[in-house]
């Protein structure tokens, strides 16, 4: 049982605030209605407890993935017929995240009270994208909303897909690499120790490596809690850099310069900029608008500053191509060269549909082909930290040999 917090609207329009224990929501709205009056807004208050205002954020986050579900879902639903009311409530009642549950039923009500869909999504920006909001405004305007929220759950979940394909072909390097740092600060830890001692006992000359080799051993040992600090420390301060505008500039300019990761950059970023302007497009948003938001959804700031610069020039009544065509260094020639005949022939936004969809076949593929050859270049390193190790703790029994 729930006690929840709620305004009603009585037969003679009269509004009134009152609390009440319920199963849920729903048998709260089935119990007012039975007698005669209506819910205007409805809040849940729960017992206070030590753990209330406990949570854990990453499990109590909004996923990409809903946010696909609810634009395609609305979308369906709205196309099917049903009212905005009642699609918002069949949403809410299937949805599982309590957060995204709570926003549907904030929606529903704001939109009892006469507030349009985008109106009432402007006041949650951790799930609804300016692009999200533009594009259903554009269809409420447009009287095509079932189409535009179609439209936004498409662009959403290429985007998401060209995301999760870039963030895989990087996750088996990346735990290997892990698994490297691990094993040896156990070796070490553990393994190093017993056998240095051997060696000091018996007063055997060491070599450059196993004397390397022990250093960083005696250190981990030592001062392990020491070097753990400095390192969250060097983290921290690093991380407050590469977030600041000039640390941010040179980080991505230096990524667009690693070889195969940069060109894969380069077509990540075309091909977002490209599905995300012909969504919008597409939808109805103007131009500028269009370019603004744009420059929102891509993440590497020398692509949002020429964004930038191509609003400004779309104002003064330059071609669109003309921006593009001028950062090649950023944009494929091919980029720019499209959105010009598509400038010419009236059909952009068709224009840009097929260069994100070409672009994105390309980066599935080269995201495929990556592992193939980050492959050889794994083994190389796992094979030079065995064999740096190997010869360090080879090559002190040599002379344990020749001294017995």
């Amino acid at each position: 049982m729930s006690h929840f917090v709620f305004k009603a609207k009585k037969a003679s329009g009269e509004i009134y605030k009152s609390e009440r224990d319920a199963k849920d929501r729903y048998d709260l709205y089935k119990i007012i209605k039975e007698s005669g009056e209506e819910i205007v807004s409805v809040q849940e208050k729960n017992h206070v407890s030590m753990f209330t205002n406990f949570s854990i954020p990453f499990l109590n986050s909004i996923k990409t993935q809903d946010k696909i579900n609810f634009a395609r879902n609305l979308g369906s639903m709205i196309k099917a017929g049903l009212s905005m009311s009642r699609a918002l409530s069949v949403l809410e009642r299937q949805d599982k995240n309590k957060r995204v549950k709570d926003i549907i039923s904030t929606l529903n009500s704001e939109i009892s009270k006469g507030k349009t869909l985008s109106e009432s999504m402007s006041a949650f920006k951790n799930m609804f994208s300016p692009l999200f909001i533009s594009m259903v405004k554009s269809g409420e305007e447009s009287g095509t909303l079932a189409e535009a929220l179609h439209i936004v759950a498409m662009q959403m979940d290429k985007s998401y897909a060209l995301q999760r394909k870039v963030r895989g072909a990087l996750m088996y390097p990346s735990v290997i690499l892990f698994a490297m740092v691990i094993i040896a600060i156990i070796l070490l830890t553990y393994v190093v120790p017993s056998l240095m001692k051997t060696f000091t006992e018996l007063n055997v000359t060491l070599p450059l490596s196993t004397r390397i080799i022990l250093f960083i051993s005696d250190n981990i040992q030592n001062n392990g809690l020491i070097l753990f600090a400095i390192m969250i420390i060097v983290f921290a301060l690093l991380y407050l850099w590469v977030k600041s505008t000039g640390g941010k500039s040179l980080i991505h300019k230096f990524t667009l310069k690693i070889p195969i990761i940069g060109e894969l950059i380069r077509e990540v970023n075309t091909a977002r900029t490209a599905r995300t302007l012909s969504s919008l497009i597409t939808s109805g948003v103007d131009m500028l608008e269009s370019l603004r938001i744009t420059s929102d959804v891509v993440q590497n700031v020398h692509y949002k500053d020429v964004l930038n610069k191509s609003v400004i020039l779309v104002e003064k009544g330059e071609p669109l191509s003309k921006i593009f065509i001028e950062n090649n260094h950023l944009y494929p020639i091919f980029f720019g060269e499209m959105i010009n005949v598509g400038e010419e022939t009236g059909k952009i936004s068709e224009m840009l549909m097929g260069v994100a969809s070409f672009y994105e076949d390309d980066v599935e593929q080269k995201t495929k082909d990556m592992s193939t050859v980050i492959e050889p270049f794994l083994m190389i390193i796992i094979a030079a930290a065995v064999g740096f190790f190997a010869i360090a703790m080879i090559s002190p029994m040599y002379s344990l040999v020749d001294a017995i």
